[in-house]
């Protein structure tokens, strides 16, 4: 299960990047890559959680001059945000000076005040990757319950690794109410945990869909805005995705509004109370379920620039996922459950709106074959593969 794709980037990014950004939720594995990528070199890790550590760095431009030509990991970095101006300072130092600077790669949790204060003191000197949880290319895959277990417990280590499912949901209600009552609130959001788990809960229940602030806002007792920044929150801390509209120059009434997923399919079954894959099986959740994990699995794979859209018409035509591959390359991906789905009319005229060069529709199946419209009904598996292959990534 090692993140072989991710570890090389890592590796090459770090190689010729002054500062570099891992960037991820909580326990999803940064440190244990972070540590990886760091063997066979001199380094120094500090973890910003630990008292002993943080003091190292009350004058942080003196204790990391010490220690020129390392590689200097800096864990939980949302905790020492006053550290970028530093870091900037010794970069240009060396940069001056002609000297091979030390290099750094700062892992955190992705809150809105890391990516603006990192943005803007280290604006040309840093690199961003960001780090999902383990993917469908990532686990032994031998059997279609191999797949299940994954889409049930999410991607978390420990999670997937859980001896049960039963154990696996007790470790997400923990991490859950960790993000709720400890982390949330250190990195300096003042949000109600109740009324933030039942916002939540409420994505989870709208998995998949636009949403309505005001409406959300009004069963939480609290306005639209309010809804829109604990949303906000969610977002920038990788726990949910928003998915925005195809906004190409399409003459048809689009939709407009973006779409919402809860990342994690763990998390989500485990804001659902489904504990089970059989549970799974008989929720209405189920379809938007499986399309949130084929989603969060295909963009755990693919490069930054390569953004990812749904697009739907008022009158129905619609596309789970589109990705803007290249200038001359537009892929539309429709996802469904089943092992022999029926495609509607809507997908095939959507593709023409935006002039799709490859149409796929990723099923429950494990197969490879093509059916009409130059439309090949694939396996999320095979999907990543040819991804892969495509991009780069592998």
């Amino acid at each position: 299960m090692i993140k072989r794709w991710i570890t090389h980037k890592l590796k090459e990014t770090v190689s010729r990047v002054p500062a570099v950004a891992l960037l991820g939720p909580r326990q999803v594995g940064k440190t244990t890559l972070a540590l990886a990528v760091a063997q066979g070199r001199d380094s120094i890790y500090l973890d910003l959680e630990s008292p002993e550590d943080l003091i190292k760095l009350s004058d942080p431009t003196t204790f990391l001059s010490l220690h020129c030509d390392k590689l200097i990991i800096l864990d939980e970095i949302h905790r020492a945000p006053d550290i970028f101006m530093a870091l900037r300072g010794l970069i240009d130092k060396n940069r001056q000076a002609g000297r091979k600077a030390e290099q750094f790669l700062l892992l955190g949790s992705a809150s809105m005040d890391l990516l603006r204060q990192s943005s803007e003191s280290l604006a040309g000197r840093i690199s961003y990757i960001e780090m999902s949880g383990l993917n469908l290319l990532e686990v032994p895959v031998e059997k279609p319950a191999d797949i299940n277990k994954l889409w049930l417990r999410g991607g978390f280590p420990d999670s997937y690794l859980a001896d049960s499912d039963e154990f696996s949901m007790a470790w997400l209600e923990d991490m859950i109410r960790t993000y709720l009552e400890r982390d949330i609130q250190q990195m300096g959001f003042r949000v109600p945990a109740v009324r933030l788990r039942r916002l939540w809960t409420m994505l989870a229940h709208l998995q998949g869909e636009t949403v309505n602030f005001s409406t959300l806002g009004g069963n939480l007792e609290i306005d639209g805005k309010t809804v829109a920044h604990y949303i906000d929150i969610l977002v920038d801390l990788l726990l949910v995705r928003r998915l925005e509209p195809w906004h190409a120059n399409v003459k048809k009434r689009l939709v407009k509004s973006p779409r919402f997923y809860v990342r994690d399919s763990g998390f989500l079954h485990r804001l659902l109370d489904i504990r089970s894959y059989e549970a799974l099986l008989s929720n209405p959740i189920l379809g938007k379920s499986w399309e949130g994990f084929v989603i969060e699995n295909i963009l755990s794979i693919l490069p930054n620039h390569i953004k990812p859209y749904f697009y739907r018409t008022a009158a129905g035509a619609e596309i789970d996922l589109v990705l803007k591959i290249s200038a001359t390359q537009t892929w539309a991906i429709e996802i469904k459950t089943g092992a022999a789905p029926k495609i509607k009319r809507g997908f095939y005229h959507a593709c023409e709106d935006i002039e799709a060069t490859h149409k796929y529709i990723v099923y429950g199946g494990d197969g490879e074959f093509p059916v009409k419209n130059n439309t090949v009904m694939i396996s999320l598996q095979k999907l990543m593969v040819k991804l892969q292959d495509i991009t780069g990534s592998a």
